[in-house]
């Protein structure tokens, strides 16, 4: 009997550090914001502001995006630009989201909204640091239908 509770001891301790070893990550920040239902115009800036992150590290930057049927294109191409304070430390960056194949097959997840993640960067950043991020399209269409919302999402690594 004396065993048999040791044992469950030893699997329970055993379970427990499995699942606190996998999950090594942790989000940090998590947002969707939404452009205009008419359709997102090429004047039309994003914003997300991060507050201050709690402790020193590396952190993964994802961008997401939402589709409806609506969206007339098998890609999308943003301009993020991140600015980190204090320093007022800027970074841009051009991303490529291809959102079909070839064929036109939808590469997101869904049914009638379409969810994709895009990894944006990976950067080391301090206990204190806060980021600025807006988004926006370069697409040749001024007006572009179809995206229901654009996300930023930010993980500890």
């Amino acid at each position: 009997m004396r065993s048999n509770k040791l044992f469950q001891y030893i699997v329970t301790a055993a379970v427990t550090l499995a699942v606190m070893a996998g999950c090594s990550t942790s989000v940090v920040y998590d947002n969707y914001t939404q452009p205009p239902t008419e359709g997102w115009d090429k004047s039309d800036t994003l914003f997300f502001d991060v507050p201050k992150l709690n402790a020193d590290g590396r952190y993964m930057m994802e961008i997401g995006l939402r589709t409806n049927a609506s969206f007339p294109f098998t890609d999308l191409t943003l301009v993020v630009d991140r600015t980190v304070e204090p320093g007022h430390k800027m970074t841009s960056d051009t991303l490529k989201c291809s959102l079909a194949d070839d064929k036109g097959n939808i590469l997101g997840q869904g049914i009638s909204y379409f969810q994709y993640n895009f990894m944006l960067a990976e950067d080391t950043l301090s206990s204190g640091d806060s980021l600025h991020v807006s988004v926006r399209h370069i697409m040749k269409r001024e007006v572009i239908p179809g995206i229901s919302d654009v996300g930023l999402k930010i993980t500890e690594q």
